[in-house]
């Protein structure tokens, strides 16, 4: 095409989930990009904090915000967006908010649609599974973030010929002064970074901690994220019945999450399902050694005793035994530290990420500029 290709993201504004930080990352690797004209779309919610958006605004990312108060509401404003943008793209990313951009998509009359599933599991009823399977014969391609979410995808129904993996990848600048850190100068904690959610498994995690406890392995253990209360405080909760709050921290949002997990041995993530979990490439391009839960976008990441240790989701005693072993055998933990850290490095760069996406937008455009 004579002018950059138009590409449109449209993502919840929650900020918490995976979707939005790779909506995010998309729209600001097109910044520098010639080929590509980026816009931002967030559907506002309640959680959406006001000074994350300035600061956006602050750092130049092209961002606008519809309403999310009804789905109606959000579509009609999707609609006059892109009529006014008028994307050669429209990317919506994850659930629901591929149904309302879809929608919105087709009534604007996008040349071409992208579906990008973030999970591997979401909250689907009949209806809403109709849908998707509706929208999917209408949309050109549909991504999962994982070969594990493709799979997922396909097993709901997808068209196979028009379903990709296209897996997540983390900025790596943050960790570059991992390596100065050595494991055994590292304090023999625990971080795991995660929204408070039902899909994060903070339960299992603090269970096995008190399970080290009495194994005489008194480790203290950061659980920075955000996500609601009504998760949170039950965890608080949890803690001091187990009678271990005295080693557990809820810092809450931080913006410091690669220094605490380059100056920490271990990093968890004790999940029920995912995608592809940030959290834990982060952790493994941090240097730390890794333990997550075994479930589809885990599994992937991480091949069992060699750069990482996969446990059986919700068992306290199987995370405990892993965590043990790390902690009493800091030559192995540390072995298989640099290995997951290599394999960040050679495998999970978001520059990957990102020109594998633009191939995409590029190929889907130039396709719709000749059938037009």
């Amino acid at each position: 095409m004579s002018r950059p290709v138009r590409v449109l993201h449209f993502v919840t504004g929650g900020f918490s989930g995976g979707a939005t930080q790779v909506a995010l990352q998309l729209v600001n690797a097109a910044r520098d990009s010639a080929r590509i004209e980026p816009l931002l779309v967030l559907r506002r919610k309640r959680r959406t904090p006001p000074e994350r958006i300035s600061e956006l605004h602050g750092q130049g990312v092209p961002l606008r915000l519809v309403p999310g108060w009804s789905h109606l509401a959000t579509i009609f404003a999707l609609v006059r967006l892109c009529r006014e943008f008028r994307p050669d793209v429209l990317v919506a990313h994850g659930f629901s908010e591929h149904l309302w951009g879809r929608y919105a998509g087709l009534l604007a009359k996008v040349p071409a649609l992208v579906h990008v599933e973030h999970n591997t599991r979401e909250r689907y009823t009949r209806w809403r599974l109709a849908q998707t399977r509706w929208l999917a014969r209408r949309t050109d391609r549909i991504v999962g973030c994982s070969e594990g979410v493709r799979e997922a995808l396909l097993a709901l129904g997808m068209p196979p010929e028009r379903t990709i993996a296209i897996p997540n990848g983390i900025r790596l600048d943050p960790f570059v002064e991992a390596d100065a850190q050595p494991f055994a100068q590292r304090t023999p904690g625990i971080v795991m970074v995660a929204r408070f959610s039902k899909q994060k498994d903070h339960a299992t995690l603090l269970r096995a901690v008190a399970l080290l406890g009495q194994r005489g392995l008194r480790v203290p253990l950061q659980l920075p994220g955000g996500g609601k209360a009504l998760h949170r405080k039950p965890l608080e909760a949890l803690a001091a019945q187990l009678g271990i709050a005295d080693r557990v921290q809820f810092p809450g949002v931080v913006r410091d999450v690669p220094l605490r997990l380059m100056t920490h041995q271990v990093c968890v993530l004790s999940t029920h399902y995912e995608g592809m979990p940030l959290a834990l490439l982060e952790g493994m391009a941090a240097g730390c050694a890794v333990v997550g839960s075994a479930v589809p976008g885990v599994r992937e990441v991480l091949t069992d005793g060699e750069d990482g240790l996969l446990v059986a989701e919700g068992d306290p005693q199987a995370l405990a035994n892993a965590l043990e072993r790390l902690l009493r055998h800091p030559d192995d933990a540390a072995r298989m530290a640099a290995s997951a850290r290599r394999a960040a490095l050679e495998r999970h760069d978001r520059e990957l990420m990102n020109r594998r996406y633009e191939d995409l937008f590029l190929a889907l455009a130039a396709a719709a500029n000749r059938t037009a």
